[in-house]
């Protein structure tokens, strides 16, 4: 016997009924049952952050919660950055930085940037480094992505900071979660 349960959802402003067994992942229910397949799975166990969207303004990692957790949230991934067929200065920043080689880390790295840039409009380099170590990436050794995430917050000779899709946000009723930049705990390697 299913355990299944009707959420809504919103993601990236559009509002979605879907009927959602209580044990699937929100991943899951991204992917397959709602089709946004920019969010990647790696390791389904929350280490890699290719997973990692933003819940009601939050990085989460969507293999860790659970598809009915999001029942009324505001979810965003990766394909919400575009706009009109456009993409927002933080993927431009990538682009130009070469902050991606087989770009299956990407969406994860973008999102998490977003929250980043969203919460401290201003980060130092060192910030941005801590806050970007969070997620995996075998391949660029991420000087690029560090350097995209600068630029697009508007140092280095970069672009313009992040506009609208990266604004500042104030809202009571988050999901919770960990923000990139409160403490999560010591990550001491």
């Amino acid at each position: 016997m299913k355990d299944i349960h009707s959420v809504r959802i919103t993601v990236n402003g559009r509002l979605h009924e879907v009927d959602v067994e209580s044990r699937r992942t929100l991943a899951d229910v991204l992917r397959h049952d709602l089709g946004y397949t920019g969010t990647h799975l790696g390791c389904e166990h929350g280490i890699c952050g290719a997973c990692t969207v933003l819940v009601d303004g939050l990085a989460v990692r969507s293999c860790l919660a659970f598809g009915v957790q999001a029942d009324g949230r505001e979810i965003e991934t990766v394909e919400g950055l575009e706009s009109n067929g456009q993409l927002n200065p933080l993927q431009e920043a990538f682009s130009a930085h070469h902050a991606l080689q087989c770009g299956f880390c990407t969406p994860g790295f973008l999102m998490l940037a977003t929250a980043l840039l969203r919460e401290k409009l201003d980060p130092t380099e060192e910030e941005v480094r801590e806050v970007m170590s969070s997620n995996l990436c075998r391949c660029t050794g991420y000087q690029g992505i560090v350097e995209a995430v600068l630029a697009a917050a508007g140092k280095n000779g970069g672009t313009e900071a992040v506009d609208s899709a990266v604004s500042q946000e104030t809202s009571e009723d988050r999901v919770e979660g960990v923000s990139p930049l409160r403490e999560a705990g010591d990550h001491a390697q």
